[in-house]
């Protein structure tokens, strides 16, 4: 069930009425948003949501077996932690792994066989394993005790987080569902904001943008320009923008209206002057989950500067893997690597960030550019694909462009682009002046502009997939 769709709406209506109607009674509206969750994550297969389970009951009884020992907690935390991998691994990764050590059998001439197994990827796994590993990683830490188990379980499940994100941290969710106090309505304005804001991102610009730009561009790179070709990839780079950004702003929105609040996942991106600072505004909650669980317990930058790159290095190429299990994502994780080490080797001879310093605009055009490029393996299905879109775009300079329009007004909405930084919060301004029996009124007129001018079908969050 989409998070977009009408259904959803109207189930979630009237979860919000009966939700609220208990508002003194906490524990009765964490029952009821445990039993949604769990309805959401069955929706997709009752399948799934038994994995869930299981985990879940997995993962608690390791928690409790590091709180309780006290000679041999770590060796429970590494238990742990290896259940919660291979649990990922097992479900998303088997069918790659496979694929990739038949390969390697065959090249050595060894008659073995791997079985082929069809195996679906539960919805969410790979943020509820994360969810998981803050939780068992905090319990050894002693940053919060073990959790009742239904509190728990309702810490991996949280329907508008276990979909697409974002990463939640145990110590500062946990403590906002075993609350005995009534909980409020968080930021109204702003939650209404966030909801008007999502459904614009990704029902109508971000359709719009993949139905027009990048569908008919991407499927024949050979027939384009390379100035069309530019547009594919600028457009793609705009559209997973506004995809992911807008899932955030809906999830956000929701969880507000429920009294919960979740990490910031993004600070304008697109304004970053280079590839690591980029990552501090992209998937906010992912990024610092790598750096804290990755790079950090690989030695970080403690070790001298050659580890610090082989560290930086480990940790993108296990980000792209985590995105997907193919090589292209781990080409694109591996670019990022690149990107960073190359920007550390500059800073350590010409100084931190000294193009920033000297013209802040050239530094965001060769991010803006890179980040692009690196874009073409996320989307591309196999790297023959994102070779030949590489090949056109390099030799395809004397075709007649289709897009010429489309390009310039991209040049310009780059540049005008820092402007945008304040919509948001102008947006919740002018929210909060109006009367609150107005609101519904508003928000329905403008989903019903947005499905107007909104090319037909239900979009997709692409970080769903991951």
């Amino acid at each position: 069930m989409s998070y977009l769709s009408i259904e959803f709406g109207l189930i979630f209506v009237v979860l919000f009425a009966i939700y609220w109607a208990f508002r003194l009674l906490p524990k009765f509206q964490n029952n009821l948003l445990l039993i949604s969750s769990y309805l959401i994550v069955a929706s997709y297969s009752v399948q799934f949501a038994v994995i869930l389970f299981s985990y879940t009951c997995v993962i608690y009884f390791f928690s409790i077996m590091i709180a309780t020992s006290k000679q041999h907690a770590k060796i429970w935390l590494v238990l742990g932690l290896s259940a919660a991998i291979i649990n990922l691994a097992l479900f998303k990764y088997f069918d790659f792994f496979r694929y990739e050590l038949q390969s390697l059998l065959n090249y050595l001439n060894l008659s073995i066989l791997l079985p082929a197994i069809t195996i679906f990827i539960p919805i969410g796994i790979s943020f509820y394993t994360f969810h998981s590993v803050s939780y068992l990683v905090s319990i050894k830490k002693k940053e919060l005790p073990v959790a009742k188990f239904w509190d728990f379980a309702l810490f991996l499940s949280f329907f508008p987080c276990i979909i697409a994100g974002p990463i939640n941290r145990a110590k500062t969710f946990i403590p906002q569902i075993v609350v005995s106090q009534p909980r409020e309505i968080l930021e109204p304005f702003r939650a209404f904001t966030l909801l008007i804001l999502s459904v614009i991102k990704v029902y109508c610009l971000g359709g719009l943008i993949s139905e027009n730009w990048i569908t008919p561009i991407f499927s024949n790179p050979l027939e384009y320009s390379t100035l069309d070709l530019l547009v594919g990839l600028y457009g793609y780079a705009i559209q997973i923008y506004l995809n992911f950004s807008g899932y955030t702003d809906l999830v956000t929105g929701i969880a507000l209206l429920l009294g919960f609040r979740l990490p910031i996942n993004f600070n304008f991106p697109y304004l970053a002057c280079n590839v690591r600072e980029f990552w501090e505004r992209w998937h906010i909650s992912l990024s610092h989950w790598i750096r804290d669980y990755i790079y950090i317990p690989l030695g970080g930058n403690r070790r001298g500067f050659i580890r610090t790159q082989i560290n930086v290095m480990s940790a993108m190429l296990l980000s792209g893997l985590w995105h997907g299990a193919g090589i292209n994502f781990v080409i694109w994780g591996g670019c990022h690597g690149l990107g960073i080490i190359v920007l550390n080797i500059l800073d350590c001879y010409m100084g931190r960030s000294w193009i920033t310093q000297r013209s802040p605009i050239i530094a965001r055009l060769i991010t803006w550019h890179y980040i692009c490029f690196t874009w073409l393996f996320f989307y591309c299905v196999s790297l023959p694909d994102a070779l030949d879109y590489l090949t056109a775009l390099g030799h395809n300079f004397l075709i007649e462009s289709h897009y010429i329009e489309v390009f310039l007004s991209i040049c310009v909405i780059f540049l005008l682009y820092p402007l945008f930084k304040n919509i948001p919060d102008w947006c919740s301004l002018q929210l909060s002046k109006i009367n609150r029996i107005y609101l519904p009124i508003i928000f329905i007129f403008i989903l019903w502009l947005t499905i107007y001018f909104a090319p037909s079908g239900m979009p997709n969050f692409i970080y769903a997939n991951f």
